[in-house]
């Protein structure tokens, strides 16, 4: 999830486990443990582009490594805070403070590997990754916990925000299982034999979902609004097989494979080779020159062949907004 939703979450959490050792103190405290798995994205600015893509929600967003540092972050906050608040509460609160942010992070589509050293990354792909409906309401709660010194009022305050943020995402999901259903009966009904499909939502909106749908030599996208009236339709794209050839043993497209989870796209331009993400759809849909969101064109140089990410433009950005909204109120 964005930053600054980690970091009302975080603040939330804080108010929930020591608001009443803590008062306003839990606003500086829950920021900051809202926003400490994140700090990996810092170690990638020194990285090249494809090891950071593979290390963002990695061990910075492990329940393993919260086990061991929620106490020595208790440890420290019960020191600066000594007298207000115990070891053992200030534990709990870095701890929750810290797994909230992964299990929010879950319901995302990049994917968070809670369980590392294990591999795989867990995504349920119900929420887009800045939903101003979820926020909002931990703002508002916030904001009146601020300006209240009632302890048993602040909790009040704060419990509200919390299970209507929590009720917006447990929505989500029931959406998600909703429109998944209305792509697989497409798919029946026109003989369409797949391997995998995901399902997931576009910004900002629990309305229009986007679908990949894997076959033996093609993916299908398509996108589908709870207003449409139209039948669901889909558009092809070839696996480019033969092209992924060219890059077979490559370091970088090796793991950039790992890092897509295996949705991708090989196709060229101009003489160069492309890898293009799936999982996160397409900036602009133009038949004759198709841009997905996250593309990465191959470099040649004195080292070999090497992967930078394809920059996107404010313009592309805005198109796509434009799109999305005209496109969700139904076809």
């Amino acid at each position: 999830m964005d930053s600054f939703t980690q970091i009302v979450l975080g603040i939330a959490v804080a108010e929930v486990c020591a608001g009443k050792k803590l008062k306003n103190r839990t606003f500086i405290y829950g920021a900051i443990l809202g926003t400490l798995p994140d700090l990996d994205v810092i170690v990638g600015l020194f990285l090249n582009p494809v090891d950071a893509i593979l290390i963002h929600r990695g061990i910075s967003h492990s329940l393993f490594l919260f086990l061991l540092i929620s106490p020595i972050l208790g440890w420290l906050i019960s020191k600066f805070e000594k007298g207000k608040i115990s070891f053992f509460s200030a534990t709990n609160m870095a701890y929750w403070g810290l797994l909230t942010h992964v299990l929010l992070d879950m319901f995302t589509s990049w994917g968070t590997q809670i369980l590392w050293p294990l591999e795989p990354r867990l995504a349920l792909k119900t929420i887009f990754v800045i939903d101003p409906l979820y926020t909002i309401p931990l703002i508002v709660a916030l904001v009146f916990v601020w300006k209240t010194k009632n302890t048993t009022l602040r909790n009040k305050y704060i419990i509200k925000g919390l299970v209507i943020s929590s009720s917006y995402l447990l929505l989500s999901c029931f959406i998600k299982l909703y429109t998944l259903s209305q792509f697989e009966k497409v798919l029946k009904n026109q003989g369409i034999h797949y391997s995998k499909i995901i399902v997931k939502p576009t910004a900002f909106n629990l309305i229009l979902w986007n679908a990949n749908v894997a076959t033996s030599d093609n993916y299908l996208l398509s996108d589908y609004s709870l207003f449409d009236t139209q039948p669901i339709s889909f558009v092809v794209y070839s696996k480019n097989k033969i092209l992924e050839k060219q890059l077979l043993g490559n370091s970088d497209f090796e793991k950039l494979k790992k890092a897509s989870e295996g949705w991708y796209i090989i196709s060229k331009k101009d003489g160069n080779l492309y890898f293009n993400d799936l999982r996160f759809g397409l900036l602009n849909d133009n038949p004759t020159n198709s841009q997905f969101a996250f593309s990465y064109q191959f470099i040649q140089n004195p080292a070999g062949m090497h992967a930078i990410e394809v920059p996107k433009s404010k313009r592309d950005g805005k198109k796509l907004l434009q799109k999305i909204f005209t496109r969700l109120k139904g076809n």
